[in-house]
């Protein structure tokens, strides 16, 4: 197992990673559904915690395994069968999604995440092994994981045993968060990993996709209900249509600025930006579970969508999404494609279009809220073209008048 390089050309997803996306899919469709329930049953502040602390597990190790591949795939038979103990753990923390998100009871996500975990250190001590010039990188890579997967364990035990009181849970899991977070940076000082940028950035873009698609999902799971309730009318139609188009419409956002070539230039940037994409693929999966409840009530007289509540089930995740795009986007890219001017009014606007839902209803306010998203996919576009005009007027020769000596 040697490094692979990091200037490999035309490096892209393996057929081993795009099978072990599939095994998130069912993940985030587990944890995007349990929100919706939330959502629908007017808990969705209440259920706001333990959907983000589930996405935590579920996304940090996709991304723990995303870089190791992208600077350690050699699969042969011993990577590929521990890529497989890996997506076992993915599937039994998915199964333990509604014990976690109704009972507070996070033992199957656990023993998922040790089972993920177990894989991973495998990985690096193999690593470590055979790559004697990364070997120290690999094995505080190796040892890290495991003290913080001691520190979940411990955590579950004080839990389950009534030792550690509830009001210290959250504290705890943020105290092994911060933790987690912190054995990559504390690894790659000792010597950093050849994680190729352009395999990096599409990673990350294949994810938003899921998590697009997992919105996509659950809104079609909302059309399914209404149309079993018969409750198919003019709202129904227009919130359909508007959450296609708003979901389209992020989907251009994050692609119109590729990130490869300013991670190649920017790698010491890596870190804010990689991390940021956990709030931009958690805003994706909210907007999931938001748009299926929005959906699903359009067309029904229930407290959830006669309140701006359904409206900022959409709308947060909405203003949190372009917000922390434009953040992660200003960290690796040399010509800006999203400007401030244009991407903080645009979430403010999204933010308040909620508060007009008692008079122009949730299905208004969807598609107010996907107007706004397509206005600012108008506008980057409009002022990309004009910023390339202005670059290749500069870079233009100068006309000869004939007056000019020769």
């Amino acid at each position: 197992m040697s490094a692979r390089a990091i200037d490999e050309p035309h490096r892209v997803s393996s057929q081993l990673e795009l099978l072990f996306d599939l095994t998130f899919v069912i993940a985030v469709a587990a944890v995007t559904a349990q929100f919706a329930h939330d959502i629908a049953v007017g808990h969705g502040l209440a259920g706001l915690v333990p959907f983000l602390q589930v996405f935590f597990a579920i996304w940090w190790a996709w991304m723990n395994f995303t870089w190791f591949a992208s600077s350690y795939d050699t699969d042969d038979v011993a990577y590929r069968l521990l890529t497989m103990v890996q997506m076992a753990g993915v599937l039994v923390l998915a199964a333990g999604v509604p014990a976690a998100a109704s009972h507070s009871d996070y033992g199957i996500i656990t023993l998922g995440y040790l089972v993920m975990r177990i894989g991973l250190v495998a990985q690096w001590l193999r690593a470590g092994l055979e790559d004697p010039a990364r070997r120290r990188t690999a094995f505080r890579y190796a040892g890290g994981i495991t003290f913080v997967q001691m520190g979940w364990l411990a955590r579950l035990f004080l839990v389950e045993t009534g030792v550690l009181p509830s009001s210290f849970g959250l504290p705890f899991f943020v105290c092994l968060v911060a933790l987690e977070l912190a054995v990559p940076w504390w690894a790659e000082r000792a010597m950093a990993t050849n994680w190729h940028p352009h395999h990096i950035a599409e990673r990350y873009g294949l994810f938003t996709i899921i998590l697009l698609g997992e919105s996509v999902l659950a809104a079609s799971r909302g059309v399914g209900r209404a149309l079993e309730a018969d409750a198919v009318g003019g709202p129904f139609v227009l919130i359909a249509i508007a959450g296609l188009v708003l979901l389209f419409a992020l989907w251009w956002l994050y692609f119109l600025g590729p990130a490869g070539d300013g991670l190649s230039d920017r790698r010491r940037r890596s870190y804010l930006w990689g991390y940021g994409h956990y709030g931009i693929f958690a805003a994706l999966a909210a907007l999931g579970a938001g748009l299926e409840v929005a959906v699903e009530k359009s067309g029904h007289d229930v407290a959830a969508s006669s309140s701006p509540a359904l409206g900022y089930a959409v709308a947060v995740p909405v203003g949190v999404y372009l917000a922390l795009l434009w953040a992660v986007h200003v960290l690796v890219v040399t010509e800006p494609v999203m400007f401030p001017a244009a991407v903080l009014p645009c979430v403010v606007i999204v933010l308040s279009l909620p508060l007009a839902t008692p008079w122009i209803g949730v299905a208004g306010t969807v598609a107010a809220i996907a107007a706004v998203c397509v206005l600012l996919v108008a506008v980057t576009m409009w002022t990309a073209a004009a910023g390339a005009r202005a670059g290749a007027r500069r870079h233009d020769p100068p006309l000869l008048t004939g007056d000019e000596p020769a």
